[in-house]
């Protein structure tokens, strides 16, 4: 994927997430999320609100034949290799967050380059739901962090019951060894349709080839704070690093609205395809555009009331503003 290509995409999706801001709803402030998050993690030039520590990556992704019963989308209905860029980093908004907090998201955004000027994108973390289920309860948790006061913090975990599976989901599981061993969810639900019209709400998941491998708390506190760039530089010397994924299936009854629903790891998933890392990227091609999830082509479609779905697009819109002022 050429560079021009991509910053050419990403800027034209930067306009509309821009323009769609004026459609959501009154009751929202994107930009109080943005100064939120500035308020917790300090405000740095040139630097993204959210997921600041990171770099970016390119690679390739080839769908399963499996993949056309469930979408019409051409990176899975078509025959691939489809070229990506992608971006690995860490949650919050510090571009030195260390690499060994168990208690961080990590986090993988790809942008697929479907060709003819068509691109598509997908956001995923370590972790299969969110921290709150609307754009006003995000506001509120962050402005408690923002305080400092451990017990405004605590009463809104109390208050927001549901927001304690992300935190629980962390400190079950060993801190990532590499970017490369680490599993990553789309927390929204999605409706994927195929050439015969049959739909079926799923959600996505990124599985790594090489396996889930983690490290001890001690075993991390060793380890530079930034270990995962070069960790995953000596990783591709040696060949691509490689994830599968897989559509989640969805059954009646489940939310499509919350993304801090947690599904059961026993739900029935099809694999729809195969990504694989080549190479690190130069981050001025991370940088140069936004990863937008509800950037989504023909076959694909958002959840329609989930609000923190719909709030993305503006809220990364003003991010990209003021770090390319």
């Amino acid at each position: 994927m050429s560079l021009r290509r991509y910053v050419l995409a990403s800027a034209m999706t930067g306009l509309l997430a821009t323009v769609s801001a004026v459609d959501v709803r009154a009751d929202t402030d994107p930009e109080a999320l943005v100064n939120a998050l500035n308020a917790v993690f300090g405000k740095y030039p040139g630097t993204r609100s959210g997921h600041a520590n990171g770099f970016c990556v390119k690679g390739s992704f080839v769908p399963t034949a499996e993949a056309a019963g469930l979408s019409k989308a051409p990176h899975l209905s078509g025959k691939g290799p489809w070229p990506v860029i992608g971006r690995f980093s860490m949650g919050g908004g510090n571009p030195k967050a260390s690499n060994a907090d168990r208690g961080n998201a990590r986090a993988l955004a790809v942008h697929f380059d479907l060709g003819g000027g068509t691109v598509t994108d997908m956001v995923s973390i370590s972790a299969p739901v969110f921290v709150a289920k609307t754009p006003e309860k995000f506001l509120d948790f962050l402005q408690r962090v923002a305080s400092k006061d451990k017990a405004k913090i605590e009463a809104y975990f109390t208050e927001n019951p549901e927001a304690k599976a992300q935190g629980e989901w962390f400190k079950s599981r060993p801190i990532p060894a590499s970017y490369a061993t680490v599993s990553y969810y789309a927390v929204h639900t999605f409706t994927l349709t195929n050439a015969e019209g049959k739909s079926q709400i799923i959600k996505w998941k990124w599985t790594p080839k090489a396996g889930e491998v983690g490290l001890t708390d001690e075993e991390a506190k060793a380890k530079d704070p930034d270990f995962y760039r070069p960790e995953l530089t000596e990783r591709l010397a040696k060949g691509p690093a490689e994830f599968e994924l897989s559509a989640i299936l969805g059954e009646p009854g489940d939310a499509t609205d919350d993304p801090t629903a947690l599904w059961p790891e026993t739900r029935k998933a099809v694999k729809v395809g195969d990504l694989a890392i080549s190479a690190l990227e130069p981050d001025a091609t991370c940088d140069a555009g936004i990863f937008d999830p509800t950037n989504v082509v023909d076959g694909i479609a958002g959840p329609e009331n989930d609000r923190i779905f719909e709030f993305r697009s503006p809220a990364y819109a003003i991010s990209f503003g003021r770090r390319t002022q």
